[in-house]
């Protein structure tokens, strides 16, 4: 090797040394049966952006993305952790099998505990009204009735996420902001009646889910009432039943 290829070779050698590893994302494999709150490619590989995120479909809902599997864990283990408990995302280590010569009877496996899970959705104007995070008197009821009857069947609140939504009126920034008021009006009134504020989470999906589909066609007045479903929030509820 003569002294201008060993250099070429050196400095080859060093740029590659000097290049970052690159971390290489791990493939999220869904269980296609039933609703599946992410986009999917024909590998059932959950879909993801530029920077590792989960692709979200208008179908996705905390619920949804627990409820969603991955081998034997929830998809929200991957793709929205901050949904759904530790306890969930690592499948339990089966016990060693006893010694042949000393095996017990098989006893009767236990019975599931009873949950009380549950979700609640508040929309139409009679909720919230155009443009506004104001709960009206039938949601108030609404709320009076799951915490008197849903809620009393629960030995144990383990979780309540709340999320806020609006219409596709206005910019993605405001309709954040308002999906997120209306969300926090949901919590401080479950507070006021009792819920310990240490167990509700909040967020806002803005008008990124809509449930309800509107032609422009229709003119401002009647495209804003044929909206009014997508101005909503859901209450989703986790714990063990009495």
């Amino acid at each position: 090797m003569n002294a201008a290829t060993f250099r070429l070779t050196t400095t080859a050698l060093l740029m590659l040394a000097s290049l970052p590893t690159l971390a290489q994302s791990k493939d999220v494999v869904v269980d296609p049966k039933g609703e599946v709150p992410y986009a999917i490619d024909q590998r059932n590989v959950v879909v993801k952006s530029g920077t590792d995120l989960c692709w979200r479909t208008g179908y996705w809902t905390p619920g949804a993305a627990v409820d969603a599997k991955s081998g034997e864990v929830p998809v929200a283990c991957e793709c929205d952790k901050d949904v759904v408990g530790a306890n969930k995302c690592a499948p339990e280590a089966a016990a060693p099998a006893p010694a042949a010569a000393a095996a017990a009877p098989v006893a009767a496996p236990a019975p599931a505990p009873k949950k009380c899970d549950f979700s609640l959705t508040l929309h139409t104007d009679h909720t919230f009204a155009f443009n506004k995070a104001v709960l009206g008197p039938i949601a108030k009821k609404n709320l009076d009735d799951m915490i008197s009857t849903k809620l009393a069947a629960c030995a144990e609140v383990k979780s309540v996420i709340i999320t806020g939504h609006s219409d596709r009126l206005g910019s993605q920034s405001y309709n954040q902001k308002l999906s997120e008021k209306r969300a926090e009006a949901v919590q401080a009134y479950l507070i006021a009646k009792g819920v310990k504020s240490d167990l509700i989470d909040t967020m806002g999906a803005g008008k990124t889910q809509p449930i309800q589909s509107c032609d422009d066609k229709l003119g401002r007045k009647k495209l804003i009432e044929c909206l009014a479903p997508n101005r909503r929030v859901t209450v989703d509820v986790k714990g063990p039943a009495k």
